[in-house]
């Protein structure tokens, strides 16, 4: 058999064959009728308020952000570990909530409802959670588990909230996609731009972590899903549209009933951390002051800041003295500056008799008030800050450090804490040194805390001497047994540094009564054993950018 090719057709033209011309569809944008806002109010409102919607859900999802971030630090410390560790996770986990959200799109509206109950709810108690379970469970490694856990789910729900969305919009008007996109990021980008400021500047000031978080989740359940359990009503059946808004409300029982009793919790999470006898507990600049003993209790007097023990009322004057009466010995020290400290220091500045002005640059204010008011407080440190000698400023030491015009002073004492991991560095790092070897005046002394006899006091001797200062580590010597129940009774005594242009030698100054706890003799003692353990090469100095 033989193949015969026939030749195709010519194309048809319009008009001179005969044939009808097919005619053109147009593509006209139309309402999606499925579950959409119906014409009318709703369906006129239907578009801003979605977008409405994002705006306020961006912003509360960056308020949970920011307050995990802040929870890590005070909790946990080590704030680049925390901040690091807070949005990994959380960018991780919003883009496993973008892909778990593709089997949500039938039904978005309810699935939008539920993602923003469930993010009000898990954000909203996030860090009385936490909190509590820093206090009551197993510390830091408990904390830790559970800020990772909370940081996840917050960040899958956040991260299906975008693809939902995109849905609602499309199916209340169909339009090209990069259009639709555009106006949903930018409704999320300046919701995050606002939630951003006001955590710091509103929510934290005014409510504090636990009741910020508090409002913030419920500004989310009624704004996300509220909003659209109203606009696309027709979607969900009757019983489960019943379902959604019983569920709705019952999440902002819940979070009122958190806030109602959000008291009652944290003094509760503070006796278990700091035992029955916390007398007061304060918000301070960046961290929690809490005070417990003292006079009409049964417990020695306490004061913590962040969590962690700042003064042991029967023992703080060992390290008070040793801090202060070696840097005084020398001449002159008529003016002195102390950095930071909650006035023990500067009682102990003020037992010299030849000093004349005392300058305290603290950088929390609530600290301050707090030695003023309290009575056990204020006698425990002399009332040191009602001497006429004594002029306090508010402010970062290393920022006033760093202003112009400032006097020279004859005596520098920083009684600033101890780096704990990265939190603290600055005032241990070689640029802030820098900045207090400039404000010495000829002759001048500067002390420093360097804790325990580890990596941590050499790492500080370095940055002392590479500012060219010539420095010799010394102890106080070895006292009773702690008083504070909070001391551990193994706690290794700490180390101190004092430094000057030219080789300072410990010795004690006849201008003040004899300490309780020094002696010129123990102290080069331990001056000698030190010596004998610097290593033949110190460690690098911290710096500011590493």
């Amino acid at each position: 058999m033989r193949m015969i090719n026939r030749p195709a057709d010519p194309p048809a033209r319009p008009g001179l064959d005969g044939r009808a011309e097919a005619p053109r569809v147009r593509a006209v944008a139309r309402p999606w009728t499925g579950g959409a806002a119906p014409p009318g109010v709703r369906g006129r409102l239907a578009r801003p308020l979605v977008l409405l919607a994002a705006f306020v859900c961006a912003a509360c999802g960056l308020v949970y952000e920011l307050e995990l971030v802040a929870v890590g630090q005070t909790l946990l410390g080590d704030s680049v570990t925390q901040t690091s560790l807070v949005l990994s996770v959380m960018v991780f986990a919003m883009g496993v909530g973008s892909l778990l959200a593709k089997r949500l799109a039938r039904r978005p509206a309810t699935a939008f409802a539920l993602v923003e109950c469930g993010l009000a709810l898990t954000g909203g108690l996030s860090v009385l959670a936490l909190y509590s379970c820093w206090a009551w469970l197993d510390g830091h490694r408990t904390a830790a588990a559970g800020l990772t856990g909370t940081t996840f789910l917050i960040g899958v729900l956040i991260g299906a909230e975008i693809p939902l969305l995109m849905t609602l919009v499309q199916r209340i008007r169909r339009e090209h996609a990069g259009r639709a996109v555009a106006d949903l990021f930018a409704a999320d980008y300046v919701g995050a731009l606002i939630g951003g400021l006001a955590f710091p500047f509103l929510l934290l000031p005014a409510l504090g972590p636990a009741a910020g978080a508090l409002a913030t989740g419920a500004v989310n359940a009624v704004a996300g899903a509220a909003v659209v359990l109203w606009l696309f009503r027709e979607e969900p059946p009757p019983r489960a549209r019943l379902l959604l808004w019983a569920g709705c409300g019952l999440v902002l029982a819940v979070l009122a009933c958190a806030a109602a009793f959000t008291g009652a919790i944290e003094r509760a999470a503070r006796q278990a951390l700091y035992g029955a006898q916390v007398r007061l507990a304060v918000p301070g600049r960046d961290q929690e002051i809490v005070l417990a003993g003292g006079p009409g209790t049964t417990a020695p007097l306490e004061l913590f800041v962040g969590g962690r023990l700042a003064v042991c009322g029967p023992d703080e004057y060992r390290d008070s003295e040793a801090l202060v009466h070696p840097a005084l010995a020398g001449t002159p020290n008529g003016r002195v500056l102390v950095l930071g400290g909650g006035g023990p220091a500067v009682r102990e500045v003020l037992r010299h008799s030849a000093v004349r002005e005392v300058v305290v640059v603290e950088p929390d204010a609530a600290l301050t008030a707090l030695v003023r008011r309290d009575p056990a407080l204020a006698a425990l440190t002399g009332h040191a800050y009602d001497d006429p000698r004594v002029r306090v400023v508010h402010a970062e030491p290393i920022a006033w450090l760093r202003r112009t015009g400032r006097p020279r002073f004859d005596v520098i004492v920083s009684d600033l804490p101890v780096p704990h991991g990265d939190t603290g560095r600055a005032a241990h790092s070689q640029e802030f040194f820098g900045l207090a070897a400039g404000r010495l005046a000829p002759g001048g002394r500067l002390a420093v805390r360097g804790g325990a006899v580890a990596r941590g006091l050499w790492t500080a001797e370095a940055g002392l001497r590479a500012d060219g200062l010539r420095t010799v580590a010394y102890q106080a010597p070895p006292g009773a047994p702690p008083s504070c129940p909070h001391t551990p009774a193994a706690a290794p005594r700490p180390a101190f540094l004092l430094a000057a242009r030219s080789q300072p030698v410990l010795s004690l100054g006849r201008d003040a009564p004899p300490p309780r706890a020094l002696t010129t003799d123990g102290l080069r003692e331990s001056a000698a054993r030190l010596a004998a353990r610097r290593p033949a090469r110190l460690p690098a100095p911290y710096r500011l950018l590493g």
